[in-house]
């Protein structure tokens, strides 16, 4: 796994804070298949009463990412890549079930790690920052947003839906039940 390191907001990165984060995140290697040519991308930003570690892993069919802050670097990139690794194994079983038929996805991880799907929850967050983004719409089933949307950790997600060809949001609701959005044309 190769391991991108750098600051933001000013924050330099010191050879041992380059060093821990390159270590902690080739922890989550081991869920990787061995053939991948994995890159995390790891952003540390400091803020004046809190440092936040983004960590950016783009795969072939899916983003994963990971956003903490705590009141130093180094127990934030630990929260991330906790934050990563239970992402991984929360949603491994739905991509192995439902997205197994689909090129590249599935084979990213590996079988061999266990873990409890009972112990793990939705986590939901609440986002007060304004923001303009562009997406490529990428042709999926609501089954495939979903498990898109629950790996990045929002409440909701914009794609093509391939049974409709229609762009779709699906979103989270408050009932902690899915919702879609269809837009006409």
């Amino acid at each position: 796994m190769k391991v991108n390191v750098r600051g933001k907001n000013k924050f330099e990165i010191s050879v041992a804070i380059r060093d821990y984060a390159t270590a902690e995140v080739s922890k989550l290697e081991n869920l990787f298949k061995k053939d991948d040519e994995v890159v995390a991308n790891v952003l540390c930003k400091d803020y004046n009463i809190h440092k936040t570690v983004e960590i950016t892993i783009p795969t072939k069919n899916m983003l994963l990412r990971a956003e903490v802050d705590a009141p130093t670097i180094y127990s934030a990139i630990d929260l991330a890549v906790e934050k990563i690794e239970t992402q991984i194994k929360k949603h491994k079983s739905k991509i192995y079930s439902s997205l197994k038929k689909r090129e590249g996805l599935s084979s990213h991880f590996t079988t061999n790690t266990d873990f409890d799907l009972e112990k793990m929850k939705t986590e939901v967050k609440a986002i007060n920052l304004v923001k303009s983004k562009s997406v490529d719409l990428e042709a999926i089933t609501p089954e495939e947003a979903i498990t898109q949307m629950e790996m990045l950790g929002h409440d909701f997600f914009v794609f093509l839906n391939v049974e409709t060809n229609k762009v779709c949001i699906v979103y989270l609701r408050e009932d902690m039940d899915y919702g879609i959005i269809e837009a006409n044309m």
